[in-house]
């Protein structure tokens, strides 16, 4: 699926599901006279009520978090600086909350901006990711915006086949540019991670190949650490 129609499908029209809803309601007088005015009936405010306060609940909750380069400058153990910064459970809520956030072309360089399933930690330890790897792309210094915003929607908007498998996503600004990290939990399940792999590159029209590690080659061999898998 493409990114512009994966937006669509993860977006929804709420004022059109409920015309849907309140089809065959009241009828309209034929015989009114010029210039009467008819009178807002029970049904149309009960409608535009509902159109306001409607919200679509999503399958799993999500949560921001926040690693700023002065707080990880002072930390005093890996990933104390990390601060959660708000938990969405809608998809009015994460467009709430995305519209008025910066953008990582408007984050300071070293910032690390997280989105992860609610309670899942974005650190190696957490019991969730242990086991896990992660799918990584990377762009030139601000042009990792349109993808970002896809990542999350994928992720929301249970997109991929292997959904389960996710733990959430990071985008990290860098002085050469910017990465993308798809974190998932379980690295061993070639299949699964295959399939994100190749879906994540279709969702956001990623032409170059991108390459999945294991947390446990990353923790071992840092930088040495090679890919697993490749798509």
């Amino acid at each position: 699926m493409a990114a512009a129609e994966m937006e669509r499908t993860t977006s929804f029209d709420a004022a059109d599901k409920l015309k849907a809803a309140d089809a065959g309601g009241g009828e309209v007088d034929d015989e009114l006279e010029e210039g009467e005015i008819v009178e807002e009936s029970n049904d149309t405010a009960s409608y535009l009520g509902k159109e306001i306060t409607v919200k679509h609940p999503l399958e799993h909750s999500w949560t921001f978090w926040f690693d700023s380069p002065i707080a990880k400058s002072r930390q005093t153990a890996w990933g104390s600086s990390l601060r959660n910064v708000y938990t969405f459970s809608t998809v009015e809520d994460f467009w709430g909350a995305y519209n008025n956030i910066h953008h990582p072309s408007k984050l300071v360089m070293g910032a690390d901006f997280h989105c992860f399933k609610h309670k899942i930690e974005p650190k190696w330890e957490d019991p969730v990711c242990a086991n896990g790897g992660t799918w990584k792309m990377s762009f030139s210094k601000g042009k990792s915006d349109t993808s970002w915003l896809y990542t999350p929607l994928a992720m929301i908007g249970h997109q991929f086949d292997h959904g389960d498998e996710i733990c959430g996503a990071v985008v990290s600004v860098r002085a050469k540019g910017e990465k993308i990290a798809l974190w998932t939990k379980n690295a061993a399940n070639e299949t699964a991670q295959v399939s994100i792999g190749k879906q994540w590159k279709q969702f956001l029209d990623y032409s170059d190949s991108v390459g999945f590690i294991f947390h446990d080659d990353a923790k071992r061999l840092d930088r040495n650490a090679k890919n697993r898998y490749t798509v």
